[in-house]
This record gives structure tokens, C-alpha cells and sequence, in this order.
């Protein structure tokens, strides 16, 4: 990886300055928007007033924890104008291994290093299968999808892995328990990861060489291989890291169901996409923010809470969710069309 900074990513650096703004702030009134709309039908009703609380919004961020954790890696995906459509398969992985690691007899630090360690592997092997035989990445992960979960299945020999209750440790139990431990902590232990690895994220994407890498490369892979970025070892890098946070999201997905369960992670891929395009993020890649998917992923689980509230059905909140998918990518094909303009 080259170690200057080329004129593409030196331009990108400038036009991102302009449009972070606009990146964010679309999806961030949309989240008050529909924060507002359900607090408001919700105190309409006769047995309303529970929204619009701090029990519910602890709730709303812990359920969107997991999905979130995972967006963190694949908005890096997207911004490379990749895709990983095996997200969710590699996070039952993931959650499988460290159940199955924990039921063995192993050390919680063995097994979350286990489970970790799973994710960042399926994420090498992404990258390195769509870097070296150079085919899109919608197909690779379409395959290490079903890969995923065959494995995940042998893991588990086609069932829930169930470690003991007295193996799984009480930090592991409460890390995205909505009942604090002490009133001062305000959110979960899981959350506050979250934000912490977001913050990380978000200044590893605007402040360093490799982010700047990453944008160029999602802009347009040509230039940016002709500048001396090192398209190959960066994609790689890109996958891998989305891999350390499946693998989290792992941890967070076992840390709430205490079982590995091959078959959790089916569909998954799609609400952790979702995060990512409703934030902003282009499918067409150069484009995305951290502050964005957070705030994509909690607007889905705040139209899930809001519906509940209103007793509304699921399909209900599949339809709106869905809506909204179609409107972000409306808005991102729209702002493609004006830049070629």
C-alpha cells in the first residue's frame, strides 16, 4: 500500500469535506421525523405514552445493536463499491463457533477470540477470493453465503449449540441487557462498544491514508489503481476488517439468544445492508458514513418499536421499511444522474 496520498484521494478528501453534511443530515431528520410520528400516533392512543421514553430507547438500541455492529464493516464495503450478501450467515458462524468453543470447556476469552476470529476469516477469504479471481463481489458472497451456513450447520450438527448456563459468564449475559447493572452506565456495556468502535471507524475513514484509499478505490478503481493505490491488498484489508465486526455482531447476536443457532443469521445481510443505503451509503461505492448507518440502522428499529407501540403487524413494518429502502436508492440514483449531468 502506497504510503503518499494520490491526487484522486486528495480530491475525494475535498469534495467529502463539502458533502458530509449532505451524506448525513438527510438520513438524521428522517430518523426525527419518524421518531416524532410514532411518539405523536402513539400518544393518540387511549393506552399510549410508552414511545417516547428512555426504557424504550434503551430497548430500541439495544435490538439495533446487532444489525449496527455489522453495518460498521459493511459500510467500508460499500464505500469500495462492494457488497457482502454473506454477512449475515458469517455472523451465525461466528456466534456457532464461540458457542460451540464455550460448550468445549474453553475460556470466554478463548471463545470470543474464537468467534472473532471466524468472522475476520470469512471476511479474508471474500476479499481474497473477489481480489484474485477478480469477480464481482455479488457473486462471491452470493456463494460464501450458503458456504456460511453449511458450515455453520456442521458446527452445530444441524442444532442449536446450548453451552451450560453456568459456562456463559454474566458480563457475556448482560452486554446487551436493557436492565443496567448501575443507573449511572444510562446504556448497555454492547451500546456503549458500539459507539466506541464507531468513533474509531468514522476517524479511521476520514483521518487516514488506508480511508482515503478506500473512497478513491469505491470512486473509481481505474484511477485509483493508476495512482499507485494497491487495489488488491486494500480490498482484502476492507473485507477482513467487515469480518472482525461480523464477528462482534456475533458476540451480540450469542450475548441475547445464550445459543449458537446456525440458521439465525439467514436474511440478516439484507436489514445490515439496509443500514447502510438508508445512511446515505451509494451502491455505486465513494460514498457513506458511519454516522450515517447508525443512524440508518436505528430508523428501521425505530419503525419496528413504533409499529409495535401501535400494534400494528410485522408486515406493516416490512412495508414501510421496505419503502423507505426504495426511496434511499431513488435519492442515491437521483444524485448520480445530477454529478453525470
Amino acid at each position: 500500500m502506497s504510503n503518499s496520498n494520490p491526487p484522486t484521494a486528495n480530491l475525494l478528501m475535498a469534495r467529502r469535506g463539502g458533502s458530509f453534511l449532505r451524506t448525513v443530515i438527510g438520513p438524521f431528520v428522517a430518523l426525527a421525523v419518524v421518531i416524532a410520528v410514532f411518539a405523536i400516533a402513539d400518544n393518540l392512543q387511549e393506552d399510549g405514552g410508552r414511545f417516547a421514553t428512555l426504557r424504550n430507547a434503551q430497548n430500541i438500541l439495544v435490538q439495533s445493536a446487532t444489525v449496527a455492529m455489522a453495518a460498521l464493516g459493511m459500510t467500508m464495503i460499500i464505500i469500495s463499491a462492494g457488497i457482502d450478501l454473506s454477512a449475515g450467515t458469517a455472523m451465525a458462524l461466528s456466534a456457532t463457533v464461540l458457542a460451540w468453543v464455550l460448550r468445549e470447556g474453553y475460556s470466554p476469552a478463548v471463545s470470543v477470540a474464537a468467534g472473532i476470529a471466524t468472522g475476520c476469516l470469512a471476511g479474508f477469504v471474500n476479499g481474497t477470493l473477489i481480489s484474485r479471481l477478480r469477480i464481482v463481489p455479488f457473486i462471491v458472497t452470493l456463494g460464501t453465503m450458503t458456504i456460511y451456513l453449511g458450515l455453520a450447520k456442521i458446527v452445530g450438527n444441524n442444532t442449536m449449540v446450548r453451552p451450560m448456563p453456568s459456562d456463559v459468564p454474566d458480563w457475556m449475559k448482560n452486554l446487551l441487557s436493557p436492565r443496567l447493572a448501575h443507573e449511572w452506565m444510562i446504556f448497555s456495556p454492547g451500546v456503549w462498544l458500539l459507539l466506541f468502535l464507531a468513533l474509531a471507524v468514522a476517524a479511521l475513514l476520514r483521518y487516514t491514508v488506508f480511508g482515503r484509499h478506500v473512497f478513491a478505490i469505491g470512486s473509481n478503481e481505474a484511477t485509483a489503481r493508476l495512482c499507485g493505490i494497491n487495489v488488491v491488498r486494500t480490498r482484502i484489508a476492507v473485507f477482513t476488517l467487515a469480518g472482525f465486526f461480523v464477528g462482534l455482531a456475533g458476540l451480540f447476536q450469542f450475548s441475547r439468544l445464550t445459543v449458537g443457532d446456525p440458521t439465525s443469521g439467514t436474511g440478516k445481510e439484507l436489514p445490515i445492508i439496509a443500514a447502510v443505503v438508508i445512511g446515505g451509503g451509494s451502491l455505486s461505492g465513494g460514498r457513506g458514513s458511519i454516522l450515517g448507518t447508525l443512524t440508518g440502522a436505528l430508523i428501521m428499529q425505530v419503525i419496528a418499536s413504533g409499529c409495535t407501540a401501535l400494534k400494528q403487524p410485522n408486515p406493516i413494518q416490512e412495508i414501510i421499511i421496505g419503502c423507505i429502502i426504495i426511496a434511499a436508492v431513488a435519492i442515491d440514483q437521483f444524485r448520480q444522474r445530477r454529478l453525470v449531468a
